[in-house]
This record gives structure tokens, C-alpha cells and sequence, in this order.
């Protein structure tokens, strides 16, 4: 970084985060400013292209205006009151949700974490009499930071730390249904995946798992669950991502998990979570079972609202699976350019990962390929998201252009090339 003013100012705040911020995070070596559109600056004036939306979330791309004049006119109006008190903006959110899915209500809340929280509360509740509290996950998975959510996390590095484990969670192989069946208990009462798992590398769950997995789950009498957080509202060109996973095939129409979590997409930036629950568990949650101070606000309605506006209006569900078609293709002809380079390129809509070699010998050293990939990507002007020690994602708003997938896409390219050299 040079000596000028703006990388002095750099240095500064990178000193304020080490002097007076709890360091959970490994941050990489930049400092944003601003963004607009699906562009981000940093303090010393330099230009991103931003293809990972602040990990999902920012799915009509930072400081939109219609999201900032939608927050402006709420917040003159009514900011917070408490779900102690009925307000008209989450009954109709509510109503969207369901009409986007199934009959059923929702639950509000802030957070990926809080609503899968709302999951296994769900299935506590729902197995209680019966002592059955035991829910089966995927190797790989990830469903949050909390102390259930890295019990329910099929990747042992985010349990390091925090035993004792909380107890009711068991991982299988993801995919595989018979893993699923072997490992039912007479304590177990759901089974808990994500359709496409974004942190354990975008792997998309199979149309003969899920529909078997629905088969087995009413067979055995356990409930489904369903982690959207990454892969939903309209991420993978449908509202969620089953509905992507199973179109045209036999059978699919009729797969509905039990409950779903939502959050990142859905309120593009202002924080927001939301739990789906089928018609036949909407009640079990009932007063003082479950809650959250801030879940459902006016404030949060109304910006999730205006993104469903969008979304309607801009048809930006089909140019997520447009625009996700030409991201993919893409990568494919640069991996079959650089067989050594690629080893995979996976996804579905504007959810996308491509798999390095991390045996080039441009990946020397400790760090994972997946980071001093990205770490090139962040020099040469393009924002991407390590998955795991090989994968990098792109997870771009749903709004992003023909011209700036193709600004990126070229980039990507250019830098596998300089690796392979």
C-alpha cells in the first residue's frame, strides 16, 4: 500500500479493528468506503467488481435507491414497536412468504442463525412428548454460529473450542440416502440439509435425495427441514431452491420440506431472517415457546417488501438462471482451457463455485488456494468468497449485468492463466 493519504487513513482503521474489535474474523487486507450498484470502492479509491455480495446477502447490490428511499419513508413512519403489537407490513410479508410456498405461517427473526435456531426449537417442540429430539445433518453442512448451529455444522473446524458439543445432532454424507436411514434412532425426529451447501463448497442436494428423503421422513415420521439462508430467495432462479432443484422432475412438484430458514437475500443488506412452517406444525410454536425483539420490524417488512417488488417487476428470477448460465458456461470453457488449473466448476443460478487445484505450484505455501486465489481476484479488482481450502464462490446480486459477468469472467480468466504459466 503507498504512503498516500487515503492508505495512511487504511492503516488507521485497520488499527481501530485491532486495537478495539474482537477478532473472530480473518479479514482480508481491505478497506471499503462505499458501494453502488455492484461496484464497491475501498478508501484509497479502488474499483471492485463485487461477485459476492457480501456473502449472498446484498441481492439487489449496495446502496440501491429504491431499497434507500423505501428505509428513508418507513423510518419517518415507524421504525420498531414490538411484536407485542399487531402491524400490517408483516402480515403481508407473512402472506408472501406462504403464497411463494405452501400454506403455513412464518416467523420472524434477525438472522441465518436465529431462524435455523427456529428449526430445532421446531423439532424439540414437535418430538417432546415422545423424548425424540435428535436431528440428523449433512457432512459439509453449515447452519450457524451458535452453539446449536455448530452441533448441527458437519465441518469439525467450527466445534473446535466449544465442547461439549450441545447433544441431538449427528452428521452423514450428504446425498446419500441410505447414510440417512442407517443413522434414525428411536430419539431422532428430523433431518436438517441445505438445497445447495454454500460453505462446504456448492454441492447441490440430488432430485432422487430429496424426494427420497421426503419419502423416508413420512415414512418414519420425522419432519424435513430446510436451510435456505444462502441458497434461497431466489438465488438459484427460484424463490427456493427445491423449486429450481426438482423442476420437471417426476414427482417434484409435490416435495415440500416441513419448515424452511431464511435471511441473507431477503433483506438485502438490512438484517432480516424467516422460518416457513407447513400448515400442519404452524401452531406448535405458540405464545412464549419462541421470540426475538427485533424480528419482523416495520423497518425490515418494508425493505424485504420492496425487494420482492423488484424482484417481481425486473423478472429477475429468470435473469438470475440467464445470467447464472453464462457465469457457468463460462467457467467451463476456461476450466476446459486450464484442465491443471479447475478441477470442477459446480451450481445453480447466481450460486456458482469453481474448484482449484491446490497441487499448482503457484498455491505454495501454508494458506489455502482458496484464499490466495481470491487474495489475486481482490488485486486485480473482483470480490469473490473463499469456500473451504479450494473453492471459490460466486454469489453476485440478482440484479448483476450481462456486462459486468463478463467483466468478471474475464478477470477470473486471466488470472488462471497466470497461474498455470
Amino acid at each position: 500500500m503507498s504512503d498516500s493519504p487515503a492508505s495512511a487513513r487504511a492503516e488507521e482503521i485497520k488499527g481501530l479493528f485491532a486495537q478495539y474489535v474482537v477478532p473472530t474474523y480473518g479479514r482480508f487486507d481491505l478497506v471499503m468506503e462505499r458501494g453502488e450498484g455492484r461496484e464497491l470502492w475501498d478508501v484509497d479509491g479502488k474499483r471492485y467488481l463485487d461477485l459476492g455480495s457480501g456473502i449472498a446477502v446484498c441481492s439487489l447490490g449496495h446502496s440501491n435507491p429504491e431499497l434507500a428511499d423505501v428505509i428513508s419513508e418507513q423510518a419517518r413512519s415507524l421504525v420498531h414497536c414490538s411484536n407485542l403489537y399487531y402491524y400490517e407490513t408483516q402480515g403481508r410479508l407473512a402472506q408472501r412468504i406462504v403464497e411463494g410456498i405452501s400454506p403455513g405461517k412464518v416467523f420472524f427473526c434477525n438472522s441465518g442463525a436465529e431462524a435455523n435456531e427456529t428449526l430445532y426449537k421446531l423439532a424439540r417442540k414437535v418430538g417432546s412428548e415422545e423424548g425424540r429430539f435428535e436431528i440428523i445433518t449433512a457432512s459439509d453442512s453449515f447452519h450457524g454460529r451458535t452453539l446449536a448451529g455448530i452441533a448441527a455444522t458437519g465441518q469439525e473446524k467450527v466445534k473446535k473450542g466449544f465442547e461439549p458439543l450441545m447433544p441431538g445432532f449427528k452428521q452423514v454424507a450428504f446425498n446419500d440416502l441410505a447414510a440417512v436411514e442407517a443413522a434414525i434412532s428411536p430419539g431422532t425426529v428430523a433431518v436438517l440439509i441445505e438445497g445447495v451447501q454454500g460453505e462446504g463448497g456448492i454441492h447441490a442436494a440430488s432430485p432422487e435425495y430429496l424426494l427420497g428423503l421426503r419419502k423416508l421422513c413420512d415414512e418414519r415420521n420425522l419432519l424435513l427441514l430446510w436451510d435456505g439462508v444462502q441458497c434461497g430467495h431466489f438465488r438459484t432462479g427460484r424463490f427456493q431452491s427445491f423449486q429450481r432443484i426438482l423442476e420437471g422432475v417426476e414427482g417434484g412438484e409435490a416435495f415440500l420440506p416441513d419448515a424452511i430458514a431464511m435471511a441473507k437475500s431477503l433483506g438485502g443488506g438490512f438484517p432480516m431472517g424467516a422460518v416457513w412452517i407447513r400448515q400442519a406444525h404452524a401452531d406448535v410454536l405458540g405464545p412464549g415457546s419462541h421470540g426475538t425483539t427485533f424480528g419482523g420490524t416495520p423497518l425490515a417488512c418494508a425493505v424485504a417488501h420492496k425487494i420482492l417488488d423488484v424482484v417481481e417487476r425486473d423478472s429477475l428470477a429468470d435473469h438470475a438462471r440467464e445470467i447464472g448460465t453464462l457465469l457457468k458456461t463460462e467457467l467451463e470453457r476456461i476450466a476446459g482451457d486450464y484442465p491443471q488449473a479447475i478441477k470442477a466448476v459446480r451450481g445453480l443460478g447466481l450460486m456458482i463455485g469453481f474448484e482449484l487445484n491446490p497441487g499448482l505450484a503457484a498455491f505454495a505455501g501454508e494458506s489455502p488456494a482458496s484464499i490466495q486465489f481470491v487474495n489475486r481476484l481482490h488485486y486485480a479488482g473482483l470480490l469473490t468468497i473463499p469456500s473451504g481450502a479450494a473453492v471459490v464462490r460466486l454469489l453476485p446480486p440478482l440484479n448483476l449485468t450481462e456486462a459486468e459477468a463478463r467483466e468478471g469472467l474475464a478477470v477470473i480468466g486471466t488470472e488462471i492463466r497466470k497461474i498455470t504459466l
